[in-house]
């Protein structure tokens, strides 16, 4: 596991988690996106981010969805998303509708990336549990300063996680790349290994 902050590295890294971010902080350069990997499920709060009056996603809320979204896809990846197939919250699917569809999207991506939310996300929590039970690379996007459940500063323990502290999803593309990378060169090793 590796948390890496994609600002200048520091001794803690304010998400409760041990400080040993500094070391992969560099270099500033993307290694991109791991050759063999088509396809990403992008997780994050969504209900919970729903403005009441309009029952949609605000701009702000959207923007590091949107960000992510746009990032990887330039990459070549296919971006499995709840909230842009829902139209930012215009179309919600039923329950029984889109908790299938999340799994088998999730089942099918060659890794999963999450922002887990803050406060945490249910949702969110859920998808990466399945993601963890696939045995999915993940990629954790935690926001600087910002408590995280206990499951969520363990997961690394019981499966391949890398984390990026950030405080701006747009600052953190380098290091979102660089931990994509990691967590699918530490799986593949791992599937050779057995």
């Amino acid at each position: 596991m590796t948390i890496e902050s994609s600002t200048q590295p520091t001794s803690t890294t304010g998400a409760g988690f041990p400080s040993d971010a500094g070391s992969d902080c560099l270099p500033e350069e993307s290694p991109g996106i791991s050759p063999g990997i088509r396809s990403l499920f992008l997780a994050g709060p969504f209900l919970q981010l729903l403005d009441p009056a309009t029952g949609e996603m605000s701009g702000d809320a959207r923007a590091p969805f949107d960000t992510l979204i746009k990032h990887f896809e330039a990459q070549g990846l296919s971006v499995h998303n709840a909230h842009r197939r829902e139209a930012w919250g215009a179309e919600l699917m039923r329950p029984e509708v889109c908790t299938r569809i999340d799994q088998e999207e999730i089942r099918k991506a060659d890794a999963f990336v999450a922002l887990p939310g803050f406060p945490a996300s249910p949702g969110t929590h859920i998808e990466l549990g399945w993601a963890s039970a696939f045995g999915k690379p993940i990629v954790l996007l935690l926001e600087r300063d910002r408590q995280y459940t206990f499951l969520v500063q363990g997961l690394h323990t019981v499966a391949t996680v890398e984390y990026v502290v950030h405080t701006d999803i747009a600052d953190a593309l380098p290091a979102v790349d660089r931990a994509l990378h990691r967590a699918v060169t530490r799986h593949r090793e791992a599937a050779r290994g057995h």
